[in-house]
């Protein structure tokens, strides 16, 4: 006989089961999440916020399907990756998280139709275990259903792994690959006509980086990625240089044209990717900047010669030029540091809003969104080419909880990636917030092309 007392447990236990299947299916959705105070912002605001469960979040992908919006996001340390339901910008909703197979550095993701791809790479810092074998590759997933993504391919380099891979759609996808027998990071054409068996098709590097060329006098970083890809013609950000190559035979890229920055330019990574700017003869190319306490003993945030941030003419592609510099970003009136290299963690540029082939994804017009690490978000109008201008930021509040090591001087924000829907919707990640959705608010926005 069950006993009174284990009797009423149970049916507590039955009627909490119940509850629970009632509420997860209530078309009603969870209370959004408060957007911490704290922000500052000039012809921006933000209009919602996900703390993503407590993870910090890096680079992020969108997908518009009927009615919904879902936005994929990569994390540095949490293993993974999250999809988050953005259809109400002011309520972003978590509905997934997609496990990397750990140990491994997961913080990268890009798709095109029902084809996502996720690099992996072994990072240090960033991929758990550093006495344990690092997971390397790319994994290649079937998003037909968008919560459902199913792995369909695990392509390995042999090597380090891959960095920021693109997939523009259709046959090819256009990885940042360590690979045997190379210094730093090449390019390497991936064919994923099969997506269940993807085969190289391609690869290209700069002379120096296979073993037993001849060195470059200056240091190879390598590729960083994504490539851009218009028509025959491959944009690379291929550290120390700007590189555009003739892929019209993709067994055999051919270099067209390069513009060496570094020196003068400075920084790890002198160029982190390049951009054309659609209808104009121009390409717009940035650093990394790096340093900023994110190695225990790491440098500065500022030091050595000026990174890049510019308009390339490429009218004539095999020689291209550097026409102007963006305006260096100025902290607000109230900061207690006069500039943002004494404000601690990392100063300097980081991404842009490049998923241009993504169909989702606001097109390149006038205005050019730029992280800056500890100066948030910086929005440039390039309308004259030769005297960009900066037209709005926002700069994350101070972190309350430290969600990744990095930096490690202070606890500060450090705004990682942005990514702008045709809806108008800002998305920027960090390295210890979640995710914000901003507008901007002053001129020059393009109308938007998506409810």
């Amino acid at each position: 006989m069950i006993s009174t007392t284990r009797k009423f447990r149970w049916q507590i236990s039955i009627c909490a089961v119940l509850l629970a299947g009632i509420l997860s299916a209530s078309p009603w959705p969870a209370a959004a999440d408060q957007i911490p105070a704290g922000w500052e912002a000039s012809n921006m605001k933000p209009i919602g916020y996900s703390d993503l469960g407590g993870h910090e979040a890096f680079k992020m992908a969108i997908k518009h399907v009927n009615d919904r919006w879902y936005l994929y996001i990569g994390h540095f340390v949490a293993g993974g990756w999250s999809i988050v339901d953005v259809t109400d910008p002011a309520n972003p909703q978590v509905l997934k998280f997609l496990p990397a197979p750990m140990p491994t550095s997961s913080g990268q993701v890009d798709l095109h139709g029902n084809l996502m791809i996720t690099p992996l790479q072994d990072r240090a810092g960033y991929g758990g275990d550093p006495n344990k074998k690092v997971n390397e590759g790319v994994l290649l997933w079937d998003i037909s259903n968008p919560l459902g993504p199913e792995q369909v391919a695990w392509w390995k380099t042999g090597a380090t792994g891959t960095h920021r891979d693109g997939y523009p759609g259709g046959k090819y996808a256009y990885l940042s690959a360590g690979m045997p027998g190379y210094k730093g990071q090449i390019l390497v054409i991936l064919d994923v006509s099969d997506p269940s068996h993807p085969k190289e098709a391609g690869r290209w590097w700069m002379t120096g980086q296979k073993e037993g060329e001849p060195p470059l006098p200056a240091p190879i970083y390598g590729f960083h990625g994504p490539a851009v890809i218009d028509g025959d013609r491959a944009y690379l950000g291929y550290s120390p240089a700007i590189v555009i190559l003739d892929i019209s035979d993709i067994s055999k890229p051919k270099l067209i044209g390069q513009l060496t920055v570094s020196p003068p330019f400075g920084t790890n990574i002198p160029v982190h990717d390049v951009m054309p700017i659609p209808g104009r003869p121009l390409l717009f190319a940035h650093a990394e900047g790096t340093g900023g306490g994110d190695s225990p003993t790491g440098a500065p945030a500022c030091q050595g010669a000026q990174f890049l941030t510019g308009l390339i003419d490429i009218q004539d592609p095999a020689k291209p030029k550097l026409i102007s510099t963006f305006p260096t970003p100025v902290p607000p009136a109230d900061a207690p540091y006069t500039d943002f290299c004494d404000k601690g963690g990392r100063f300097g540029p980081h991404n842009t809003n490049i998923l241009q082939h993504n169909p989702d994804v606001e097109k390149q017009g006038d205005l050019i969104y730029l992280t800056y690490f500890n100066a948030g978000l910086r929005i440039y109008n390039i309308k004259d080419a030769r005297l960009p201008k900066e037209v709005g930021w926002f700069i994350p509040p101070t972190p309350t909880v430290r969600r990744m090591p990095a930096p490690y001087d202070k606890l500060v924000s450090q705004t990682e990636d942005v990514l702008v829907d045709t809806r108008g919707n800002i998305y920027i990640s960090n390295k210890q917030w979640g995710i914000f959705i901003l507008k901007y608010t002053g001129p020059g926005e393009p109308a938007p092309t998506a409810k």
